[in-house]
């Protein structure tokens, strides 16, 4: 099965501790069905001092997210949804948002 959810969409959190967040998905770990959403669950990280951080201490990053806890934002509706998949005649795939019908892409 695909991921609905790309790289650079928006996405927004239904459930959990961040419910409600919305953001720019930064990556997607399709091997671990996991997602990093920019500027969502945000954790602090301990790091020793090394060539990316001289200084080292505590950082913020975020963290991922299991890929069932997001959804879509449509870009035309503004609304979290599910996504139809279809496949053209060209072999072309398609998404399309179940609520206002557009293709995303």
């Amino acid at each position: 099965m695909g991921l609905r959810i790309k790289k650079n969409d928006t996405a927004v959190v239904i459930t959990g501790r961040n419910k409600g967040a919305k953001g720019r998905v930064l990556s997607v770990a399709t091997d671990k069905n996991r997602i990093i959403i920019e500027g969502v669950n945000v954790v602090k990280k301990h790091m020793k001092p090394n060539k990316q951080y001289q200084q080292g201490g505590i950082i913020e990053k975020e963290s991922s997210l299991h890929i069932s806890n997001v959804m879509l934002v449509c870009p035309k509706c503004q609304k979290p949804t599910r996504i139809a998949n279809s496949v053209l005649e060209d072999g072309r795939k398609l998404r399309s948002c179940k609520k206002c019908k557009e293709v995303i892409d």
